[in-house]
């Protein structure tokens, strides 16, 4: 079974919405990633910064209750970082940060055969140019995959973010990506041509979530659509990071999460990334039936998805 790290950071996420009482739940893209990766049955460790404060123990508790090994180092002294999610009529989630980030200094690769980052890790300082070197050091040597899940609050202007983010892009094998941050980070552009071009810079698959209208994938070899599925929706908080984990998962499945398998990722048929994207999509759904980042576990996404399609036939 692969060695999945995941580099970034792990947080609680603070849920409010007009008349209801804040709820806290354990977040952070990546955190949130590393979680989900770990329910669907990946061997997967987590390097990150939490305090060792209340907050911290229970970020603690809850990603090793799924199965997440956190990296020595990883607790440190201080309070753990929190983002606070304002939930609009349509419980589509907007955050404001309260966030130190940075690496342990022997911070390194270890044992892993996948690497995912992502988010504000990616970025802030003085974590983020560590971040962005482990990332080089992987490539070549493990699948690499990013999600940048801009947080422009965080990241400053589209014009300082973009260089950052396509620099890690360059270094990957897999890239995951919303419309919406596209949307910010090149205003106006086509997110096709967007995706394209990160293609032609280094990776063998971009895929670009659009929320309620699915997801696309660009490669070599094309593009393919997948529609999302319909369900109600709890919150959208975690959406895009399961939808992440969902397509590693596929893509260990099909045999595809590793450097060796790099060169036929980038040669597959779009008839081949087709299952991948579908299964992805569906692990962000049933995610999204459910309130904060509270990805599937491998029996729950199969229960669900054999009670769907007995229901649709």
């Amino acid at each position: 079974m692969e060695d999945v790290l995941v580099i970034g950071e792990a947080l609680v996420d603070i849920v409010s919405a007009a008349g209801q009482a804040a709820v806290e739940h354990v977040g952070g893209s990546p955190a949130n990633v590393a979680l989900g990766l770990a329910r669907l049955g990946h061997h997967t460790r987590l390097l990150t910064r939490i305090g060792d404060d209340a907050r911290g123990e229970m970020v603690r508790r809850h990603l090793e209750a799924s199965g997440v090994e956190l990296v020595a180092g990883s607790v440190t002294s201080g309070a753990t970082s929190t983002a606070t999610a304002h939930l609009n009529a349509a419980r589509v989630a907007s955050y404001a940060f309260d966030l130190d980030w940075s690496l342990p200094g022997d911070a390194n690769l270890g044992t892993a055969t996948a690497v995912h980052t992502g988010s504000i890790a990616a970025t802030l300082e003085p974590g983020g140019l560590d971040v962005a070197r482990l990332v080089e050091a992987a490539s070549g040597r493990c699948l690499v995959s990013y999600d940048p899940n801009a947080r422009p609050t965080l990241m400053g202007s589209p014009e300082l973010a973009l260089p950052v983010v396509e620099r890690i892009v360059r270094a990957c094998d897999v890239v995951k990506v919303s419309d919406e941050d596209l949307e910010w980070l090149t205003p106006g552009a086509d997110p096709i041509e967007v995706a394209q071009s990160w293609v032609r810079s280094g990776p063998a698959l971009v895929v670009v979530t659009r929320g309620a209208m699915g997801a696309f994938a660009v490669l070599t070899s094309g593009v393919i659509a997948v529609p999302t599925l319909q369900i109600t929706v709890a919150d959208t908080v975690g959406a895009g990071d399961a939808l992440m984990a969902g397509l590693l998962d596929a893509l260990s499945h099909a045999d595809l999460l590793s450097a060796e398998a790099v060169p036929r990722l980038r040669g597959a048929r779009l008839a081949e990334i087709e299952p991948i994207l579908n299964h992805a999509v569906a692990v962000a759904a049933l995610t999204c039936t459910r309130p904060g980042a509270d990805p599937p576990n491998q029996q729950e996404l199969a229960r669900w998805l054999a009670t769907r399609s007995s229901t649709s036939a």
